[in-house]
């Protein structure tokens, strides 16, 4: 049965649809030997030979989720990093099928990372219609007032524009050792310092560039380390940093429902 190329090429798991359609148009696409550089083309899977990068696409027997704990200091990108830094998917070499990263976490952030081989999912997950929830824990300098939550529950004036309403509350406050460059202390630099810091939690729906520092930036408390622990209702839970787990499908759909619907938050 006849689809359109862009399509087979995210079933493939060669990543989401735009991602695909930029493959396409790069001319990086060969079917039945010709180069197919047209968004509207259509082809068979079942009959057509396709090619990508010169290396024949083979559709999986089935879809696969997956959970995965990044850990910061890791790319989140399918290509190999030209400066040698670490990717997410070097930690997938070995995995049964060719999967995708589901949007993005910045790179000094850790967490919750959903992968794929289903285009339709990723795109349901990262289309703005959905409104999923995306939630962090940030551990940050000092310790927000009552009016500095409320401020982020209305939404925050960033460069790039108003952010939506986000759903925020204060966890716990403390001390924290760091290093003088702002980083928490790992025990390697004895030029520590204790600071007094906060654990704040904190949900968006939207997917600004590193938006979550940006907003706890704006409103005077500058992010120590970042961690992004559900999506929907769908939590990182006791998963261990840097290993991953293959989700059922009622685990997977837990990323569309909202976890707090019920929250005053």
């Amino acid at each position: 049965m006849e689809e359109r190329l862009q399509k087979t090429l995210a079933r493939a798991g060669l990543g989401a649809r735009r991602k695909c359609e930029q493959l396409i148009v790069e001319g990086r696409v060969v079917v039945n030997g010709s180069i197919c550089d047209q968004l509207g083309a259509k082809v068979d899977p079942s009959i057509d030979r396709i090619e990508v990068d010169g290396e024949l696409i083979r559709l999986p027997d089935a879809a696969y989720i997956v959970m995965f704990n990044k850990p910061a200091g890791s790319l989140t990108t399918m290509e190999i990093d030209r400066n040698g830094r670490e990717t997410v998917m070097d930690y997938f070499r070995d995995f049964p099928v060719r999967i995708f990263p589901i949007g993005r976490l910045d790179f000094d952030t850790e967490g919750l990372l959903l992968l794929t081989n289903d285009g339709a999912f990723s795109q349901r997950v990262t289309h703005p219609s959905q409104k999923v929830f995306k939630t962090y824990e940030a551990l940050i300098y000092g310790t927000p007032e009552e009016w500095v939550l409320d401020e982020l529950r209305k939404g925050v004036c960033l460069d790039d524009g108003m952010t939506s309403p986000a759903r925020a509350r204060l966890i716990s406050v403390g001390k924290t050792r760091v290093s003088p460059r702002g980083k928490r202390y790992s025990g390697r630099d004895e030029r520590k310092i204790e600071i007094d810091t906060s654990l704040v939690e904190i949900s968006i729906r939207e997917g600004k560039k590193r938006q979550v520092r940006r907003m706890l930036r704006a409103m005077g408390h500058n992010v120590i380390a970042l961690k992004r622990i559900a999506i929907g209702a769908l939590k990182l839970g006791d998963l261990p940093l840097a290993r991953y787990r293959i989700l059922s499908a009622a685990e997977a759909g837990l990323a569309f429902e909202d976890a707090d619907s019920d929250s005053d938050r």
